[in-house]
């Protein structure tokens, strides 16, 4: 029985570690997820940030341009 008992406990270390592996996977896979998704809010923040600063440029230069017609 020693033979059949040590291939059982390999067997069951075997499919603890590939366990372990599958799991350590899917939660890599979810942090980078999670890390692209992060910097696609932040790009997406940069680009809301640069209209709404073109909107107040052009929003200045068309009331200066109103002025310089009222003098």
């Amino acid at each position: 029985m020693g033979f059949l008992d040590n291939a059982k406990d390999a067997a069951e270390a075997t499919g603890k570690k590939i366990g372990e592996f599958v799991d350590d996977t899917k939660e890599r896979i979810s942090d980078k997820a999670d890390e692209l998704h992060a910097e696609a809010d932040v790009k997406k923040a940069e680009a809301d940030v640069k209209h709404a600063e073109a909107n107040r440029d052009a929003t200045e230069a068309k009331n200066e341009y109103k002025e310089d017609l009222r003098n």
